[in-house]
């Protein structure tokens, strides 16, 4: 079992487990539009739609989860959680999901895979997980464009390699960037991810920024601690 502050996670079943991508999207996603319904995309263990039922107010957090496994965890951790009667997790693939959409989402997240290597394990699940195959870009942006309210926001972290990509496709859509953040571990180490959130507004002058996760190993910097200290517990 992972604890948090407000809420606990199992994650024996899951293929992907809890990582500091998933908490980083959930602690780092804009709800400045006050959101009233979420769409959790690719839920795994659940962990971001709880933490965005702890952020938020919005009275309908829905999570997706392809994966057998993985969606029965996200909802045992769901009804396990204090926000049990706002939490519900979909046992469905995105294309299937978006099929017959019956809502629209005032904010869309998603901790998509995306090894794009033709690289395979021996375990299926896993490779479910982590491999952008199973989940394209390409189809979670048109899955957020059919979804997405007026003045929603749509939201992800993804290597940072592919950053410049997901923009060009987010654009034709007709999504555009409010607010851009790069990943580094330590100081002197490369851009590993991009924290990504768009809206269908087009902004000029958007905030692009940096964080940097750990000044040295096992020391945190100020700036990712007050992102996630009201998660962690020894934050």
């Amino acid at each position: 079992m992972f604890s948090f502050k407000q809420f606990s996670i199992q994650q024996d079943r899951c293929a992907m487990k809890i990582g500091t991508d998933g908490v980083l999207l959930g602690a780092w996603v804009p709800i400045t539009n006050n959101p009233f319904s979420i769409l959790d995309v690719g839920a795994g263990t659940g962990i971001i739609a709880l933490m965005l039922a702890q952020r938020t107010n919005a009275e309908q957090i829905d999570a997706l989860e392809i994966d057998e496994q993985a969606y029965e965890q996200a909802m045992d951790n769901f009804e396990k959680s204090p926000w049990s009667d706002r939490l519900f997790c979909f046992h469905a693939g995105l294309d299937e999901f978006v099929e017959e959409p019956e809502d629209e989402y005032d904010l869309i997240i998603s901790n998509p895979p995306f090894y794009t290597e033709d690289y395979k394990t021996e375990c299926e699940q896993r490779d479910l997980a982590r491999f952008q195959d199973a989940m394209p870009f390409e189809d979670l942006i048109e899955a957020a464009d059919l979804l997405l309210s007026e003045n929603g926001i749509f939201a992800v972290i993804i290597p940072f390699k592919e950053e410049q990509k997901f923009l060009a496709l987010a654009k034709e859509m007709e999504l555009y960037p409010i607010k851009i953040t790069r990943v580094k571990g330590t100081p002197t180490t490369e851009i590993k991810r991009s924290l990504l959130a768009f809206s269908r507004n087009e902004i000029t002058d958007f905030p692009i920024d940096e964080l940097i996760i750990e000044i040295t190993r096992h020391v945190c910097t100020p700036e990712y601690i007050t992102l996630t200290k009201d998660f962690y517990l020894k934050m």
